[in-house]
């Protein structure tokens, strides 16, 4: 399925999250220097530690009105509040409300992120649901690769004129969804009477979804793989600057450039970032044909072995080396995962299922810096080791979600026969 022949709902929309996911990127990776500077080391910690924990139930919300109101209304609302925040931001008059508009931009991200994955699947195939996937992954990568880069000089120097810049491009991509996006609700939620937000509702909507054993087993193995993967700014990161040493990466007769330490985990972690934004259509092409199951038991074992291998060496080309090994676990897996649960949720609580689906990830997040305490205990190959074991333990669950699956079908099947 090329690009040229999508519906105009997903053109517009690629276009535009790689626009303004490119000028989040340009902000955020400076926040946490920036609320160190506003309040101190330590009460910034404890700060950034609450934005994490309202995405989560702000991901929930924002499937959940995705499945009421509306896909395209849902996004329209989130770009409306993170559009307004960014407007705080740029004239607030203090470090307080910079961060009140850094919690409510967070939100506004995690409201949207359900609704623009159940619109992806709402207009494709299941055949071409991965490529699709695929392609708006590299869209967002391109952001997280070129947003710290051109951020590092204009939040610095011209943060005003940034974020007032932020605002205009959410204000403009909200008027093209607007005016090109068409709502992609199934007919008969579409057509049902419009509903109150219920607390209550949504509660029990999300205790429904969780009483499915298939899913529960598949955010248990997701949450497995979020904590090795967040150890790229954790733990790796941690191992990259106490063990490496200064080290020449090309010479040529007595001239040399050396790395080690800090700009060798930048180096390992810009390799990453270009393997992503030039890979992963490639590979999701490669592997396309492969089942979703073998296909998930495949990017975990990867990523843990790539990771387990960083163990063995100091060596930067073979580190760079295990980045290729690890980075093609992630290439695998990221349309695969967002592919599936689009085929596996019901059509009537397909936001709901994708917004569900990102507990994994703060979950994993949340529990990923015990491996910091781990390395008190045991040595570097150690730590690794136990990340490598975490993988395969979510590729053993993964296996068994799907021996339940089709037994779970099957009930549903017999319980809906007269």
């Amino acid at each position: 399925m090329h690009w040229r022949s999508w519906d105009v709902n997903l053109k517009v929309r690629l276009f535009g999250e790689l626009i303004t996911h490119t000028f989040f990127w340009m902000y955020f990776p400076f926040m946490a220097l920036h609320f160190s500077d506003a309040f101190g080391k330590e009460a910034a910690g404890l700060l950034l530690t609450i934005p994490p924990l309202l995405g989560m139930f702000a991901n929930l919300a924002g499937g959940y009105l995705a499945d009421r109101i509306g896909r395209r209304t849902t996004m329209l609302l989130s770009i409306a509040l993170s559009s307004t925040m960014f407007g705080l931001f740029a004239f607030s008059p203090s470090p307080w409300v910079d961060y009140v508009a850094f919690i409510g931009i967070g939100i506004a991200g995690s409201l949207y992120w359900p609704a623009s994955s159940a619109m992806v699947a709402d207009l494709t195939t299941e055949e071409d649901r991965r490529l699709v996937f695929a392609t708006f992954y590299t869209a967002m990568n391109i952001g997280v690769v070129a947003g710290p880069v051109l951020g590092s000089f204009f939040f610095v120097h011209h943060r005003f004129e940034l974020l007032v810049t932020c605002m205009i491009v959410e204000l403009l991509f909200g008027l093209a969804i607007y005016a090109w996006v068409k709502e992609t609700l199934p007919p008969r939620q579409a057509g049902a009477a419009p509903q109150a937000f219920s607390l209550k509702e949504q509660f029990q909507s999300y205790a429904v979804i969780f009483r499915d054993k298939p899913f529960a087993v598949y955010i248990g193995a997701g949450v497995l793989v979020a904590i090795a993967f967040m150890q790229l700014d954790l733990y790796m990161a941690l191992y990259v600057k106490e063990h490496v040493p200064s080290q020449p990466l090309v010479w040529w007769g007595d001239w040399s450039f050396s790395i080690g330490g800090t700009s060798a985990f930048g180096w390992l972690m810009g390799l990453n970032g270009f393997l992503v934004v030039l890979f992963t259509l490639p590979v999701t092409r490669r592997f396309e044909n492969w089942s979703d199951r073998n296909s998930l038991v495949l990017s975990s074992v990867l990523y843990g072995f790539g990771l387990f291998l960083m163990g063995f060496t100091v060596n930067i080309w073979l580190l760079f080396g295990c980045m290729v090994i690890l980075t093609l676990g992630e290439l695998i897996r990221t349309p695969v995962a967002q592919s599936f649960i689009s085929k596996y949720a019901p059509d009537d609580a397909r936001g709901q299922y994708m917004g569900a689906s990102s507990l994994q990830f703060s979950i994993g997040r949340f529990l990923a810096p015990l491996t910091i305490g781990l390395s008190e205990r045991l040595s570097p190959l150690g730590v690794f080791a136990v990340i490598f074991g975490i993988t395969l333990v979510s590729a053993l669950l993964y296996v068994y979600m799907f021996r339940l699956i089709p037994e779970e079908r099957k009930k549903e099947a017999s319980v809906r026969q007269p």
